[in-house]
């Protein structure tokens, strides 16, 4: 393989990176608390030592009361921030790049461990899934504080000195929900008939992104079209749906499309091999971070359920970033499992590549 062109550099505003290659945001639930201890910055610092060009956080919650379902995943507010300004002080220290994704889960399940935030879950609709309930309907003053909340957390990370800030509006989380026809049945104006319409307040926390951070900071959004309980959804169904929700987002200030799939490769419509992430390229001509099993033989909901994957060749992933389908590649459970797996790739060190068991879901590698 020849990855020379995965290793050229890329700008864009506030963010300089030295290669294509994005750290995916994963989730650790390391934080006790939500405070980001000495062990955390440690983590991030090996991958930046390792020559991920980009490192986007795990998940990290805004400061709303019921925003996690999980007291071990790190908050982005308040005295957590210490703890997030070591992180990006090592990792710059190590000569890498970094930006926190910024988190509300919405309306989630009880967590296993028992325990439950403060308050009720909040949500559009005070919906988890199809015919499940499991929290409170936001009323407007809920969602100004929301929009808000997000605002200062995205203030924050470029005060403490971070690269860029992500928007995590994917995978069935609070954003997500708005967008989602299940989770959705409002009868006001952040409802519509499709996922257009259904876009208002992703829109909303998008300007007051902005607002609060300038027009010269990087704002990257990640979703997805795929939800947990069925993966073969599709939010927007054809490539015109599409464009008219993705041109909204970027219109109201988004610089990059995270464009989440299980399986980077999967065409996203009939008539064209384009995934995901082309398909955004195409739409809006911004740059997109392609995601989805990249360099493992299995998928990444899979691991959650103890499957263990084995390294497998990226000639397909070059073939479509060689053609100028997207720009940037996100790499999750190799990056989790190995500080050095960049390297290895730069290098041409295959053999040395480790594949991808549970257990390294369990410690901070």
């Amino acid at each position: 393989m020849n990855v020379n062109s995965l290793f050229q550099p890329f700008s864009l505003k506030s963010l300089h990176i030295k290669n294509r290659i994005v750290m995916a945001p994963m989730t650790r639930s390391f934080s006790p608390n939500g405070i980001p201890g000495d062990n955390v910055a440690a983590y991030y610092q090996r991958r930046a030592a390792g020559e991920v060009g980009l490192i986007l956080s795990e998940g990290t919650v805004i400061d709303r009361p019921s925003s996690s379902n999980d007291q071990n995943i790190p908050h982005f507010h308040n005295e957590a921030l210490k703890g997030w300004e070591k992180v990006i002080n090592d990792v710059h220290a190590a000569g890498g790049s970094m930006g926190p994704q910024i988190w509300h889960q919405g309306v989630m399940g009880n967590h296993h461990s028992g325990w439950l935030p403060p308050v009720p879950f909040e949500g559009p609709s005070g919906i988890q899934k199809a015919g499940v309930t499991n929290g409170k309907t936001m009323t407007d003053k809920d969602i100004a504080d929301a929009i808000g909340a997000y605002g200062k957390a995205a203030a924050d990370a470029k005060r403490l000195g971070f690269d860029c800030v992500e928007i995590h509006g994917a995978h069935g989380y609070l954003i997500d929900q708005f967008f989602y026809e299940v989770t959705n049945a409002r009868t006001d104006k952040y409802n519509g008939k499709n996922v257009a319409e259904r876009s208002l307040f992703a829109t909303e926390v998008i300007k007051e992104v902005r607002r609060q951070v300038g027009e010269d900071f990087a704002v990257i959004i990640r979703l997805s079209q795929w939800k947990s309980t069925d993966y073969t959804h599709k939010m927007a169904k054809t490539p015109e749906e599409m464009g008219a929700w993705l041109n909204l987002l970027a219109d109201a200030g988004i610089d990059i499309f995270h464009c989440s799939q299980r399986r980077f490769w999967e065409p996203e419509f009939e008539g064209s091999d384009l995934n995901f992430a082309g398909w955004a390229k195409k739409l809006t001509g911004k740059p997109t971070i392609t995601v989805g099993s990249v360099g493992l033989s299995g998928e990444f909901m899979a691991a959650f359920a103890g499957e263990s994957s084995e390294p497998s060749p990226l000639d397909e992933l070059l073939r479509r970033y060689d053609r100028g389908d997207f720009d940037l590649v996100a790499v999750g459970r190799p990056i989790l499992a190995d500080p050095e797996w960049v390297k290895k790739i730069k290098d041409g060190r295959t053999t040395e590549l480790k594949g991808f068991s549970k257990e390294a879901l369990a410690q901070l590698i």
